[in-house]
């Protein structure tokens, strides 16, 4: 009986964002007002291991899927859609509550977690959000999309809309991808390169700005804010030698910046 119960269970978290019996609301919807705690800012990509659960296949309505073993260089456009109150609550296909005030997104066969980067074509508004689910498995849809998400896209009226995505690929050493354009540059010889500290990498300039000044301030730094397909990435520097950015290093990440990272560039 504990077996079946199991079984059970791994169908429905399997399912994502499929519509099923555990659904106390028969329609998906949107919330009655807007709540003051959704939030507008973009999801923040981050490495994280993928969760190798979510990484076997699985079938739903008689179709199987194979996710993919990495999302670095993913680019894809089709139709979106979004979900809303119907799946608040409710357990992602990770094991992570839905919420759909937050920035996150549901896709077949991405690994998960995966950061993307969503564009709404008709409009070029843009997001970024973190799929920790799987679906949408009716259709030709490509992603389902928090409300959160839709909202920012201005796509809630509609329900579906063309969008590009590029998967925002993070590896162990901070090193940043967005689809298949490499935002930092490969390995350079020890001559040619600058020492930086890179903080963090944002795609509202206002807030990386003004974690700019506080560094700059804090620290007696100079910052580097370089910005490349809508993404600004903060970095404090250059800095004289790897003597001084492992200092530095240290000193970001006692005092919260764990994200925090030496990198090298070309020397201008």
């Amino acid at each position: 009986m504990k077996l079946a119960v199991v079984a059970i269970c791994s169908v429905v978290i399997l399912s994502g964002c499929m519509s099923t019996g555990r659904y106390s609301q028969r329609n998906d919807s949107a919330p009655d007002r807007t709540p003051h705690h959704i939030t507008s800012e973009d999801a923040v990509p981050i490495y994280e291991e993928y969760n190798k659960a979510n990484s076997r296949s699985y079938e739903v309505l008689g179709r199987r899927y194979h996710p993919l073993e990495t999302g670095k260089g993913y680019v894809a456009e089709g139709e979106a859609s979004w979900y809303g109150q119907k799946f608040h609550g409710h357990l992602t296909a990770n094991g992570e509550t839905y919420d759909m005030y937050e920035m996150s997104a549901a896709h077949k066969t991405l690994p998960i977690p995966s950061y993307v980067k969503v564009t709404n074509t008709e409009n070029d508004n843009s997001v970024i959000v973190r799929v920790n689910d799987r679906g949408p498995f009716h259709g030709h849809r490509l992603i389902d999309l928090s409300y959160a998400a839709a909202r920012k896209l201005d796509m809630l009226k509609t329900g579906t809309a063309h969008v590009k995505l590029e998967v925002v690929h993070v590896d162990e050493e901070g090193l940043i991808t967005v689809g298949n354009q490499p935002i930092l540059s490969p390995a350079i010889t020890e001559k040619e390169q600058a020492v930086f500290i890179q903080v963090a990498a944002l795609q509202d300039q206002e807030k990386i700005d003004a974690l700019a000044k506080g560094l700059t301030t804090l620290y007696q730094v100079p910052t580097h804010v370089p910005a490349e397909n809508g993404i600004y990435r903060l970095r404090l520097g250059p800095l004289e030698n790897d003597h001084e950015a492992n200092k530095l290093l240290t000193e970001l990440k006692a005092n919260g910046y764990d994200s925090a990272y030496k990198l090298y560039v070309a020397a201008e």
